[in-house]
């Protein structure tokens, strides 16, 4: 077996360390023990734009925001999936994974962050949340509504953080999460904050196959 090679790494905001390894041709951003993303698995984080973008067939020139780069599948296929009038917002918190994306993850990237429709945040997504006016808010920013990559993240998924959400959607607006498994108490808490909720199970991998994901559209 061809031997897991570290990059680089990355201090995140309150203490933890993320490690960039690569393995061949494939890459892998691991915490602790958990592997927070990977190359070989992009069928979710790609369902998360082309999903929400069908939702939103009637709006051409939709305002985005996507919180977490990640290794850009969300962003490449939200790109492909709406309009060319379509602009796009990305918020990320450590600026080593957009390093990382321009450095050796670039053919990964495919030139999608020098796209003319997009403007890249270094920052936390909350704060681009309460800017508001957004048609549609795509979070994957940890694996899913427990915080585990930082504790902090925890303040989007609760009461507040929802509430924050919709108030800064658009009429009809969507709000779209991504996490590693279900969770039925967290679809109570958007329900109680006023989203009608459908929950979607995505496989990981895009040739369908890998572990079952779930996806969130809150409007």
């Amino acid at each position: 077996m061809t031997p897991r090679e570290l990059i680089a790494t990355a201090a995140i905001p309150g203490g933890a360390e993320m490690r960039l390894f690569r393995r061949g041709g494939d890459f892998m951003v691991v915490l602790d023990r958990n592997e927070l993303m990977s190359s070989r698995m992009s069928g979710s984080e790609e369902a998360l734009a082309t999903l929400t973008a069908e939702r939103l067939q009637a709006r051409p020139a939709a305002r985005v925001l996507i919180g977490g780069y990640g290794m850009g599948f969300t962003l490449r296929a939200a790109l492909a999936a709406f309009g060319p009038q379509a602009r796009f917002t990305v918020a990320e918190l450590v600026p080593e994974i957009v390093a990382w994306a321009r450095g050796p993850m670039a053919g990964l990237t495919a030139g999608c962050l020098d796209d003319a429709r997009v403007e890249v945040v270094i920052g936390d997504v909350a704060a681009s949340i309460a800017a508001g006016d957004w048609d549609a808010i795509l979070l994957d920013v940890d694996n899913g509504p427990d915080g585990l990559t930082r504790a902090g993240n925890d303040r989007l998924y609760a009461a507040p953080g929802l509430a924050a959400a919709r108030a800064a959607l658009r009429p009809g607006g969507v709000l779209a999460i991504w996490s590693a498994g279900a969770d039925a108490a967290f679809v109570r808490r958007l329900k109680l904050a006023g989203f009608a909720v459908e929950e979607v199970a995505v496989r990981a991998r895009s040739n369908g196959k890998g572990p079952r994901h779930v996806i969130w559209f809150a409007r």
